[in-house]
């Protein structure tokens, strides 16, 4: 193997660049060349490909998204469109890939991998954490410092008016985000895609703490927790008692920023180790 292709895919977390820069560093220290392949499948399939050395990724490890752009592609999805893909990797000399995404990142290349044998490896990037075989991804924790931050924010002004805040984070099939940040931020409730939500119950504990003399409250609902996300559980709890609430949807901003060191240090060794891993002959992982 003498030249390995590096591609972002799907939604951008923070410390993508950093596994990218890891990607090029360690290929340029095993004499591999680094081909970036810019908006993911949908560049692949376009042959949007440039050299990278170790001074382009230079001064990136600190910024968040992604230098290579990210895109989904509805084209890539077919057999036609898989092999205009593979047919550019060949034509590039790319003889192995590292996928930095999601699940559906991976799903691409191993569909790559199976019907066309080119080798890869994936680098687990995404803010949601929701990656079987990987206790964290790339992006999760700056998401949750991120979300924690504003989270903070707004408990001093709920307090202030005492009110219930009703906070929506992402997260349409994964619970990790609003788990994390709810009990970081010392929330009251966390509603979870993983577990069902009851109004009513909610309802009753949030009356219970109005008893208790507490004035305000954060409720922290993950997007696809309940149907209509946060707005739509308190239009539904309102149906059993009246509070002052607000809803506040922290949105993209969970994916922007600057990396945290953990996700700047996570993202460089998995980088590190996706190349080594191709080197040595492993795919598929």
């Amino acid at each position: 193997m003498k030249r390995i292709g590096v591609f972002t895919s799907g939604g951008d977390a923070p410390g993508m660049n950093a596994a990218i820069r890891a990607v090029v560093r360690q290929a340029y220290a095993l004499g591999l060349e680094v081909i970036g392949i810019r908006r993911g499948y949908a560049g692949m399939i376009l042959g949007e490909m440039v050299p990278l050395g170790v001074r382009d990724v230079a001064n990136i490890l600190q910024r968040g998204g992604t230098v290579l752009l990210t895109a989904r592609s509805q084209e890539f999805l077919t057999k036609e469109g898989r092999a205009k893909a593979a047919e550019k990797l060949k034509a590039a000399g790319i003889e192995g890939l590292v996928a930095i995404g999601g699940d559906g990142t991976f799903r691409g290349a191993m569909r790559l991998l199976e019907e066309h044998k080119v080798p890869v490896v994936g680098v687990p990037g995404t803010i949601d954490n929701d990656l079987f075989g990987t206790d964290y991804t790339i992006g999760f924790d700056t998401a949750v410092n991120t979300a924690l931050e504003a989270i903070d924010r707004i408990r001093d002004t709920a307090a202030s008016h005492e009110r219930v805040f009703f906070i929506e984070v992402m997260g349409r099939s994964s619970g990790f985000i609003a788990l994390d940040v709810g009990l970081a931020g010392g929330a009251e409730v966390i509603a979870v895609p993983e577990e069902p939500v009851d109004p009513k119950t909610i309802a009753e504990g949030l009356m219970e703490s109005l008893r208790r003399g507490k004035s305000s409250s954060i409720v922290v609902v993950a997007e696809g927790a309940y149907p209509g996300g946060a707005a739509g559980l308190l239009a539904a709890i309102q149906e059993h008692v009246r509070v002052e609430a607000r809803v506040t949807v922290l949105g993209h901003i969970q994916r922007g920023g600057s990396p945290t060191a953990k996700d700047r240090i996570l993202a460089s060794r998995l980088g590190a180790a996706a190349v080594e891993a191709l080197a040595g002959g492993t795919s598929g992982v």
